[in-house]
């Protein structure tokens, strides 16, 4: 016998929910927000990223992992180095040089974009 789908069923298929935890979980930790936003501005290495974040390279190695491991970047072999990436979809530029990022099931406005990352 069938089962009868429910508001709830329909809800849930249409926010993804695993998909949405998996991005949300991953950016709760404040630093990853702050390398998110460091990447807006382009690829980096880790050193690079832990440069522009003030932190050392085994913290931003880790965080770097379970953003990639999210699904929000994108890393790239070059030599011996790996560069990372905002992973295609993920952000969509706003009108008024805002960057907001994209989950499908909900928005997270970063706000203007900055020079550099404080």
């Amino acid at each position: 016998m069938a089962r009868r789908a429910t508001t709830q069923d329909s809800v849930a298929n249409r926010l993804n929910v695993r998909q949405c935890c998996r991005f949300l979980g991953a950016l709760a930790e404040p630093e990853r927000l702050r390398i998110v936003e460091c990447l807006l501005a382009g690829p980096k290495t880790v050193g690079e990223v832990g440069q522009a974040v003030a932190s050392p390279m085994a913290n931003v190695s880790h965080h770097l992992r379970q953003l990639r491991s999210a699904g929000l970047l994108e890393a790239t072999k070059r030599g011996r180095f790996v560069v990372y990436s905002i992973a295609p979809g993920v952000v969509r530029e706003g009108k008024t040089a805002r960057d907001v990022l994209d989950f499908g099931c909900c928005q997270l406005d970063l706000g203007k974009r900055t020079a550099e990352v404080r």
